[in-house]
């Protein structure tokens, strides 16, 4: 039923829920996880960047996105396939342009919790993955 599951990943605490959801699918339905890390290319202005250089603040998110996916692949059961892949643009389009490419079956995705404010300021990948994803969608709370 599910071949390929797509597990999201900033690097986050929240993210741990989701590797265990990924996992117990993955072992389940004999699936391959794609682990995947957005690169957030949009330029400082637009992305929490501290007002670095935009060389210096790209070089920094590939090596935060590559620890992300190394340390969830770290937390799968040793027998489950991973892929690891690392995109570059906004994390929503980011995930959604890797369901297409990869054929993913479902998505395993982390929420984090922000209302108010934050989540005004900050938006929510998760919400607008879950509503434009042309496959099913899990999303798993820090509390999962």
């Amino acid at each position: 039923m599910y071949d390929t599951l797509l597990l999201p990943t900033d690097g986050s605490d929240a993210t741990r829920s989701a590797i265990r959801h990924a996992n117990e699918l993955a072992t389940t339905y004999d699936a391959t996880v794609h682990i995947l890390s957005v690169v957030d290319t949009r330029n400082r202005f637009e992305s929490p960047s501290g007002g670095l250089a935009p060389d210096a603040w790209a070089e920094r998110e590939r090596e935060r996105a590559k620890e992300a996916i190394d340390e969830a692949a770290a937390a799968l059961s040793g027998a489950i396939a991973v892929e690891r892949a690392i995109q570059e643009g906004t994390p929503t389009e980011g995930i959604l342009g890797y369901i297409d490419d990869a054929g993913i079956d479902m998505v395993v995705v982390a929420t984090h919790g922000r209302t108010g404010l934050d989540r005004y300021l900050i938006g929510s990948v998760t919400e607008e993955v879950v509503r434009k994803s042309p496959v099913p969608v899990l999303t798993a709370s820090v509390e999962d």
